[in-house]
């Protein structure tokens, strides 16, 4: 993003997203920008054509509209002019309100006469009504999915046509798509009877169904409910079965993920709700900062485990991600992958570097490739997510997630794996062994210990941590030199490993060695581990284990709550290097090591509280300083500029000075 400017704002205000009025920072007003950052991102509304807070004259004295909309060419934004009111409400205020409810937005309506279309909504649920005049002359309202775009074409409310969808936008506050997946999940718990992980799991089927019927190229869309199928059970019946063939395609296409017998358990009116909720988005095209934060947030709210699983901040993996800098030719391992974050992230990365690789082969910028050159590009992005990311986790259900993500944003799904990483290779099952052998192109006879598992250039990982789900199988204890007694009663600071075996072992520590046994010689390591590893006395063993098989290339401290609200743990990032057999045979033979600089930095603010609130930059006298900027919709629509907060996160910056820092240490990757 390219910096602008600067405006300050007080804290627990606002700066209004249309009209740049300071206005109280309340849970109503954050719906407010939420739908204003849609009708100019999404519906490309001007914001001049936009009025906020409009007064309206009634019968019986005035009230503010929330929002108005006037015609493009409306030369005096008088109430007989107004084309769209919009109510936005907090959300617990329900549509049947007596006071703040849909009755009042009809009220709106009805007294202004050029008005044609209303939106009532509380961020969960939406109504949208059109005004037709009977013979009479009273009104009906007619219930619709949605208010027209910008340019009026009605057609696309009830079926999008290819080519015309929308990315979803979203910026340091509001996340749009992120507010869609919410409506949509609460929908179906509220409405559908089932529980918080059933109810994600269902509306999973339905993002996988719609990046499906996006991907059918060159048939019509099919993931469409129009206005009168969502109004009564016929149509809700029509929507379901259309949206069931879909998902059969879904199911023959990743058959991995989803059983052939495995059916839609919505009932009609609530999957009619979701396909409103989503049909116009374009979610391929959407930006992938605005689909991860959607997607990290709905899944962690969903699928946190009791395993000691804690989900790595969209922030902590851009930076781990930009300090390891994975080449489009190197193969990329996580191998507990959650959600599969740190993948997306690295995936991603790599994206741009062939984005800019194929600009510079093709002679021009992305926007004008022609056909047969996005073909090009998107085929090597296949190609790139079949042969060189990898993800393991012993939960399914994370497994699942993380091959929807890769889904999602770049069709990387076939190297994700269910199994412990912890096991040793002779015991993993035959359908791991077969699946990782052929992504590798190995024999899977190949995999017979952990001395011959270093296929990979990068791993990059966030092990499950704690003392409370501690290792104790022998089998898999035995592979590791970390599940060794080390002592060093004899020369104090100086650690030997015995062969006795502890009795337990806390995983992230199985998960250091593992990690480096994935790793080529060479390969590099991007780790989060709990500070006791780094510091505590009696934990001295594993940092000599790491200083004899790695180089530690960087070690960098992170703030107490980054993993907060869920996890107080104090953590640190270590990037490691990977040995070759003959420096460590060097150091070995002549006693001693070799002597090189570690990059170490403290990362003390992390763009949030301890409770999870984002936390933003402040000027000297206490107030949130806002940078114009124009970002991005997805790769290649702008957005309108307009004043962002800034979050107080120093991650950035410590990828930024760890790069320039690697250039002078002469370190190549």
């Amino acid at each position: 993003m390219q910096k602008k400017k600067e405006l300050t704002i007080p804290e627990g205000k606002i700066r209004d997203y249309i009209d740049d009025a300071i206005r109280n920072d309340t849970p109503e007003e954050y719906v407010r920008q939420t739908i204003e950052k849609r009708l100019v991102n999404e519906h490309k509304y001007a914001a001049t054509q936009i009025g906020v807070e409009y007064t309206i004259q009634l019968l019986s004295g005035r009230k503010r509209a929330d929002l108005v909309i006037f015609p493009s060419d409306c030369k005096e934004k008088v109430q007989s002019e107004i084309k769209i009111i919009i109510e936005c409400k907090k959300e617990t205020i329900e549509p049947q309100n007596k006071k703040d409810g849909v009755g009042q937005l009809k009220t709106f309506m009805a007294v202004c006469p050029g008005c044609e279309w209303g939106m009532w909504t509380n961020g969960r649920q939406k109504e949208v009504y059109r005004k037709v005049e009977e013979e009479d002359g009273s009104f009906r309202f007619d219930d619709y999915n949605d208010i027209p775009p910008a340019d009026g074409n009605l057609k696309e409310i009830d079926r999008p046509q290819r080519g015309k969808l929308r990315g979803a936008s979203g910026d340091n506050v509001n996340n749009n798509l992120l507010f869609a997946f919410k409506s949509c999940h609460n929908h179906i718990y509220a409405n559908d009877g089932l529980q918080k992980q059933p109810a994600f799991f269902e509306l999973l089927k339905l993002i996988f169904c719609k990046i499906e019927d996006e991907r059918d190229i060159p048939n019509e869309l099919e993931f469409y409910v129009t206005s009168s199928e969502r109004s009564n059970p016929d149509g809700q019946l029509t929507v379901y079965k259309r949206i069931s063939r879909i998902f059969d395609k879904v199911k023959r296409r990743y058959g991995k993920i989803f059983d052939p017998n495995d059916e839609i358990r919505l009932v009609p009116r609530s999957l009619a709700y979701i396909v409103r909720e989503l049909q116009n988005y374009d979610l391929l095209n959407t930006s992938i900062d605005v689909k991860g934060k959607a997607y990290e947030e709905i899944v962690g709210a969903n699928l946190r485990g009791d395993r000691g699983e804690f989900f790595t901040p969209p922030n902590i993996t851009h930076m781990v991600v930009s300090m390891l800098n994975p080449g489009l030719d190197e193969r990329v391992l996580d191998c507990a992958c959650g959600t599969g974050g740190f993948l997306v992230n690295a995936m991603t990365y790599v994206m741009t570097l062939l984005k800019e690789e194929l600009t510079e082969q093709f002679g021009k910028p992305l926007k004008e490739w022609t056909y047969d050159q996005r073909l090009a590009y998107q085929d090597k992005v296949s190609e790139l997510g079949r042969t060189n990311y990898f993800g393991i986790d012993i939960n399914p259900d994370l497994v699942k997630a993380t091959k929807m993500n890769m889904v999602m944003n770049n069709d990387g799904s076939g190297n994700i794996m269910q199994a412990n990483s912890l096991l040793p290779p002779h015991e993993w099952s035959e359908d791991f062994k077969e699946k990782l052998s052929e992504a590798l192109g190995i024999k899977k006879e190949d995999l017979r210990n952990h001395e011959t598992i270093d296929f990979f250039d990068v791993v990059v990982t966030n092990p499950p941590f704690g003392s409370d789900i501690p290792v104790k199988d022998e089998v898999i204890l035995s592979q590791y030199e970390l599940a060794r007694i080390w002592e060093n009663k004899s020369t104090p600071g100086v650690w030997k490993k015995t062969e006795r075996l502890q009795a337990s072992v806390p995983p992230e520590i199985l998960f250091i060695e593992r990690c480096v046994q994935f790793l080529k010689p060479g390969g590099r390591l991007g780790i989060v581990l709990p500070d006791s590893i780094l510091g505590s006395p009696g934990l001295g063993y594993i940092r000599e284990w790491m200083v004899r098989n790695t180089y530690i290339i960087a070690s960098i401290d992170l703030n107490v709550d980054t993993f907060q609200p869920h996890n107080g743990t104090q953590t640190s990032v270590l990037l490691l290097q990977k040995k070759t057999k003959k420096q460590k045979e060097e150091e070995a033979d002549s006693g001693v090591r070799t002597n090189y600089h570690i990059f170490m930095a403290m990362v003390e603010k992390i763009g949030h509280d301890k409770r999870g609130n984002p936390l933003f930059k402040r000027d000297q006298d206490g107030n949130e300083i806002l940078v114009s900027v124009r970002s991005q919709t997805n790769d290649e629509t702008d957005e309108p500029e307009r004043p962002q907060k800034v979050p107080d996160d120093q991650t950035i910056e410590a990828a930024e000075v760890f790069k320039e820092w690697k250039q002078r240490e002469g370190i190549a990757w």
